[in-house]
């Protein structure tokens, strides 16, 4: 059974919303997923993406293959919250 993490729409129309679903690779889009892992809103400001990053790393050392989306959205995620965590260099 291949894996896929990716995208799955439940927005109206001109309002996409996105769910982060791990998924069997030959199922539909919007078909049931194994997980939900967070959800994307490309219309927010600032972070647009809630992911559990503890969820997306076990899915990803099973074997399961992100989208190209996806990947980049979740290293955009771990890249901003790295940036967030280390304190800025006081100027004196």
């Amino acid at each position: 059974m291949a894996l896929k993490i990716r995208l799955s729409r439940f927005g109206t129309k001109n309002e996409p919303h996105y769910r982060v679903a791990v998924s069997e690779a030959r199922s539909r889009r919007d078909g049931n997923p194994v997980e939900y892992l967070g959800a994307y809103n490309p219309n927010a400001k600032g972070n647009p993406l809630t992911i559990k990053l503890d969820r997306y790393d076990y899915w990803v050392s099973k074997g399961a293959t992100p989208s190209d989306t996806i990947r980049s959205l979740v290293k955009r995620s771990k890249r901003a919250a790295a940036a967030a965590a280390t304190p800025a260099p006081a100027t004196a």
